[in-house]
């Protein structure tokens, strides 16, 4: 065999090396980078995230927090492009009277099919019209304002089904042991916080490391 030809024979080979070799060096960066204990902390027990095969991202979150107002177009983009099998789902946080009012609008929101239209809604009322939303009344014009029927709204507002949604979220949070918005959680059994990740790029950067290790043990 001439040297050209044994050369074009390894050539396939060496990239594909090469490849997982790359593929390797990145995740041993990673699993570096962002350490257990010090950048993430390990839930124990894990929280339960509902039935689903998919690695659950679950963001903590309140409307009334302004570092969650910046961190929510960055988590938008970032949950856009995450692979097959991951997917981010919100899950506000409930600490008192005020939280569990905002808690229950985002649950009014996802019964009656507008939490696309309200979820932005109610962060910009919030934080750009420097709205309070803390009365059943405040939240019923919200809506209205943008084409949800007053009487749907009271209908989801008086349901069984909001109500266990708001509690459920309470309890998630408090398995957790959330102390803080906003607040990762990964699959259940990682939880990243802003003070141990550094800022809110670290913490996306972590989640997706996690959620990577995740699918590499699925």
């Amino acid at each position: 065999m001439s040297f050209y030809h044994l050369r074009s024979a390894i050539s396939p080979l060496l990239g594909l090396t090469l490849a997982v070799s790359c593929i390797f060096s990145l995740s041993l960066s990673a699993e570096e980078r962002w350490v257990e204990g010090q950048h993430y902390q390990v839930i124990t027990p894990p929280v339960a995230v509902g039935k689903s095969d998919d690695v659950v991202v679950t963001e903590f979150f309140w409307y009334g927090c302004g570092h969650c107002y910046t961190f929510e177009p960055m988590l938008t983009a970032w949950g856009k492009q995450l692979p097959d099998g991951a997917v981010v789902k919100p899950s506000p946080a409930v600490w008192n009277d005020p939280m569990r009012m905002h808690a229950k609008a985002f649950y009014i929101a996802e019964v009656l099919g507008v939490k696309a239209v309200m979820h932005p809604v109610i962060f910009d009322a919030m934080h750009v019209q420097r709205k309070r939303l803390v009365s059943r009344l405040a939240l019923r014009d919200l809506f209205e304002d943008n084409g949800v029927d007053p009487e749907q709204f009271d209908n989801a507002y008086d349901s069984f089904g909001v109500d266990s949604q708001v509690r459920q979220a309470d309890a998630r949070a408090r398995s957790a042991k959330v102390s803080g918005t906003p607040t990762l959680m990964v699959a259940g059994k990682y939880l990243i916080e802003t003070r141990g990740a550094g800022n809110q790029t670290n913490m996306l950067d972590i989640a997706r490391h996690l959620i990577e290790k995740e699918l590499a043990a699925r």
